[in-house]
């Protein structure tokens, strides 16, 4: 196997937040319905968007759905930024506010 090919499938998450889940300090993201699909246990590797540098694997914990209007300090101290931090960052993102997912997960040894 190729040291480029994912040893699970693919995750991408931008350049910035890399740091963030690598030291531990972001244990969610809040994606689309496109990337809700995952279940509990599953291990996916981790690549930056765009570069598609991989930067390691994760295990998702859990799945639930999220309103906007929900979002919360506690969603925001898992993300590693303020609450106006984090709503901004969704509306960049997903403008038309679409429904949302909360993928919590954990970061795994290689």
């Amino acid at each position: 196997m190729s040291t480029q090919s994912p040893q699970y499938p693919e995750f991408t998450f931008f350049s910035r937040f890399v740091d963030d889940i690598l030291a531990g300090r972001k244990t969610i993201t809040i994606r689309d319905e496109s990337e809700a699909h995952w279940q509990p246990g599953q291990r996916l590797s981790l690549f930056t968007n765009p570069e598609q540098q991989p930067f390691g694997d994760i295990e998702v914990l859990s799945v639930k759905p999220v309103a906007f209007d929900a979002l919360s300090e506690e969603h925001a101290r898992q993300e590693n930024m303020t609450l106006a931090e984090l709503k901004q960052v969704i509306r960049d993102i997903y403008p038309a506010l679409p429904p949302l997912y909360v993928i919590e997960f954990r970061l795994i040894e290689r």
